[in-house]
């Protein structure tokens, strides 16, 4: 693997040198873009606006357009601002994994020592096993500032970026009308619940899509005719809300009777 990023947890005042490296990749397909004319590969283009011509990676630059002109930034200018952010993942408080909101979760990173750091990360690691605590702390990657959570995770600490506050959306938008639930319904839906809870187990879901459309891919390069499934109404709409929910916990009560029986 490759780090993507170079710098240092801030665990009080010790510091613990460590690279940053994605801890998850693409299970979709890669599929490429075509001219549907000739299948030819559909290239894009970094295109001058005003002369047309495409322009070359060194030659780009970013900006910011202030009072109509563009101030235009360096890689040392970005360096300038927070140098800290840029190397360094500041511990600032411990908390109970449980009181942070799924919402907050973006992408998860591994974290690994320098050599010189290995002793401090195996006990930072350690002592959040124990406290049963994760580590927020804010840092910059790409230019952009995050928050994130340190946890352990098997032999390794796990970084998961998290989104402010105030990137969160409020659900006033929707425009959801909340009406309360008939009791006698909502008690159904709770047996429901309960009727389909279970330990959390991640080998449960698999990424069936992608095996299903390579499936077609290839079945379609063999010349062979493409059978379209008929999709199956579940629920039919003449039926209310409490006869479905009957029937979903009849239909998971066969079901668990006949795998019981085999």
């Amino acid at each position: 693997m490759r780090a993507i990023w170079t710098g240092a947890i801030g665990f009080g005042l010790v510091n613990i040198p460590i690279k940053i490296y994605s801890a998850v990749e693409a299970s979709e397909l890669d599929l490429d873009m075509l001219d549907k004319k000739d299948h030819s590969n559909i290239h894009f283009q970094r295109v001058n606006a005003k002369t047309g011509k495409e322009v070359a990676w060194e030659n780009i630059v970013r900006g910011y357009k202030l009072n109509g002109q563009y101030v235009v930034l360096t890689d040392e200018d970005f360096q300038k601002v927070r140098p800290e952010k840029n190397k360094l993942i500041n511990i600032a408080e411990f908390v109970d994994e449980t009181e942070i909101d799924t919402m907050y979760y973006e992408n998860p990173y591994y974290l690994a020592p320098d050599k010189s750091g290995v002793k401090a990360y195996n006990l930072l690691r350690d002592a959040l096993e124990e406290t049963g605590k994760v580590g927020l702390g804010t840092y910059v990657l790409r230019n952009k500032e995050s928050i994130g959570v340190i946890k352990p995770h098997e032999d390794a600490l796990v970084l998961n970026k998290i989104r402010f506050g105030e990137e969160i959306r409020d659900t006033a938008g929707l425009g959801i009308k909340a009406t309360k639930s008939k009791p006698a319904e909502l008690k159904m839906a709770i047996a429901l619940i309960n009727q389909l809870t279970g330990e959390f187990d991640i080998t449960h879901f698999k990424d069936t899509y992608s095996a299903d459309l390579l499936k077609l891919i290839k079945d379609k390069a063999k010349g062979r005719k493409i059978q379209v499934p008929q999709m199956r109404v579940v629920h039919s709409r003449s039926k209310d809300l409490m006869e479905q929910l009957k029937a979903s916990i009849g239909k998971k009560e066969k079901g668990s009777s006949r795998r019981k029986a085999s």
